[in-house]
């Protein structure tokens, strides 16, 4: 789905007119963002639009990760394809189990004493994080019965400590 697609079905829930004036813009830039491509229009790219071009140059994944925030999410980046052939899905599958066991060794060493520090949760997210970004990779791969590109993916994962 294309950027003013998204535009146009997010304001059925509200209208135009008040977006436009939530948003302190006019009524008519408000629709040209829900019209088909910003080249032949008013010149002016979408909100959409502008927060991927901004990504896009910045490369700065917290732009991402500060939406996703925003919108009481989280952002779990995709894993690149590519890597060795010929990978079996058992090791995997058991990846994601010790991968999981590790959450929760995390999450039982920070509560031992009834109590979880700042660093102690910061420690928890990040193995949470990685679960989430291998697990989604594990399940595109599976959705495209791809095992043979599941050997880079272990051997690039680097566990958390």
């Amino acid at each position: 789905m294309d950027s003013h697609d998204i535009i146009s079905k997010a304001v059925e829930r509200t209208s135009f007119k008040e977006v436009a004036a939530q948003m302190g813009v006019s009524l008519s830039l408000a629709y040209k963002w829900s019209q088909p491509d910003e080249q032949q229009g008013s010149g002016t790219a979408n909100p959409l639009d502008r927060v991927r071009q901004l990504y896009e140059i910045t490369k700065d994944p917290q732009i991402v990760h500060w939406l996703c925030q925003k919108a009481n999410g989280f952002f779990v980046q995709n894993t690149s394809g590519g890597g060795p052939r010929g990978m079996e899905l058992m090791p995997a599958t058991q990846e994601i189990v010790q991968q999981f066991a590790a959450l929760l060794a995390a999450i039982s060493k920070a509560a031992a004493d009834d109590r979880i520090t700042s660093e102690e949760a910061t420690h928890i997210r990040g193995v949470w994080d990685e679960l989430k970004r291998f697990t989604e990779g594990f399940v595109r791969l599976c959705e495209k019965g791809d095992f043979t590109h599941l050997a880079e993916e272990i051997k690039s994962h680097q566990p958390r400590k």
